[in-house]
């Protein structure tokens, strides 16, 4: 008899578990698709109010051999005609056009170009255009939400949606210098899509789109916007980005344990002189080739791009100090950056 009534009290727990869960799915279903709406009237709403922003940029380039042309994206950032780009999509240009959502074509001009970042400054002749606003790229999270946008080939608002992968990321640009602060999304680029916005949900412009990695599934990256404000105001005042040099040619050195013990480093490398530029800033330090730079204003140089990093936070003229090693015996220098 307890038997009879243990599986009468088991089949009824089933039954009542088949009867939740069947609740559940409905519910779940229905928050699903609640979920789904929502995600799609943002992604809908984004590119109602950035895509007449975005536009096709066509370039003539004169190659080695005969002409050539391309094409890339860019965003309208003033309704006075400024329009942001990779500074790849326009180099070695001789004609510049941009097309309009509205199918009206215009010629450009280029304001500046910036290689070290791969950013480029276009403006037509054209008042009361559609504009994008730029948001604040220090304000990203990892997971939110992230849509690219773009004109490729010509073909209207190309929409890709994703999330942001990581923050804080480095990449080397075209020139060979490493760019800093790159965002990684897994939004699918096309072909054509560089230079076009990454916007976030609010339909803020927080990155230009700059590269993908094609053998690698997911895998896009986009310049910060905050790092492209900075870049557009230099090359509107100067006509181009201003920056600290030593003018020194450099390679890592590695050093065995004893050595690293000895100078005190982080680090089992260090950055050796290989060459120094006449009359110029080292030069008139009394740096030589075949010097090992330890640090920069007491901060330990392991690498080249440490040199990079740390001359992107001080203008042209700054007098940094060089802690340096020559036949074994450290050294101080002062030397006063020039602008590159």
């Amino acid at each position: 008899m307890k038997n009879e009534k243990a599986l009468a009290w088991l089949a009824g727990e089933a039954a009542r578990s088949d009867r939740a869960a069947a609740s559940d799915a409905v519910d779940t279903s229905e928050r699903d698709e609640e979920l789904l709406d929502a995600y799609s009237r943002a992604v809908v709403s984004v590119v109602e109010n950035v895509g007449p922003a975005v536009v096709s940029i066509q370039v003539k380039n004169r190659q080695s051999r005969g002409t050539g042309e391309g094409a890339g994206s860019g965003v309208i950032i003033t309704p006075d005609g400024f329009v942001l780009t990779n500074n790849h999509v326009v180099e070695h240009s001789q004609e510049l056009k941009v097309n309009l959502t509205d199918g009206n074509t215009l010629p450009a001009q280029i304001v500046g170009t910036d290689p070290a970042t791969d950013l480029a400054l276009v403006r037509v002749d054209a008042p009361r255009l559609p504009m994008a606003h730029l948001g604040d790229s220090a304000a990203l999270r990892v997971g939110q939400l992230a849509i690219a946008i773009g004109n490729p080939l010509g073909f209207q608002n190309t929409v890709s949606t994703g999330v942001i992968s990581a923050l804080g990321r480095s990449l080397r640009s075209q020139s060979g210098r490493l760019i800093e602060n790159v965002i990684q999304t897994d939004v699918a680029l096309n072909p054509g899509n560089s230079g076009g916005p990454l916007v976030d949900s609010r339909g803020r412009v927080i990155g230009i789109n700059t590269a993908m990695i094609y053998m690698a599934q997911g895998i896009s990256f986009a310049i910060p916007i905050n790092t492209a404000r900075w870049v557009i105001s230099e090359l509107l005042m100067h006509g181009k980005v201003r920056r600290s040099y030593l003018g020194l040619a450099g390679q890592v050195r590695p050093l065995n344990q004893r050595a690293q013990r000895y100078l005190e480093l982080p680090s089992p490398s260090t950055v050796e002189v290989v060459a120094v530029e006449d009359k110029g800033p080292a030069y008139r330090a009394g740096l030589r080739e075949g010097d090992l730079l330890i640090a920069l204003d007491g901060k330990p140089i392991s690498t080249v791009d440490d040199v990079h990093r740390y001359l992107a936070g001080h203008p042209a003229g700054s007098t940094l100090k060089l802690t340096i090693l020559r036949n074994r015996e450290r050294r101080e220098l002062l030397v006063t950056t020039g602008e590159a």
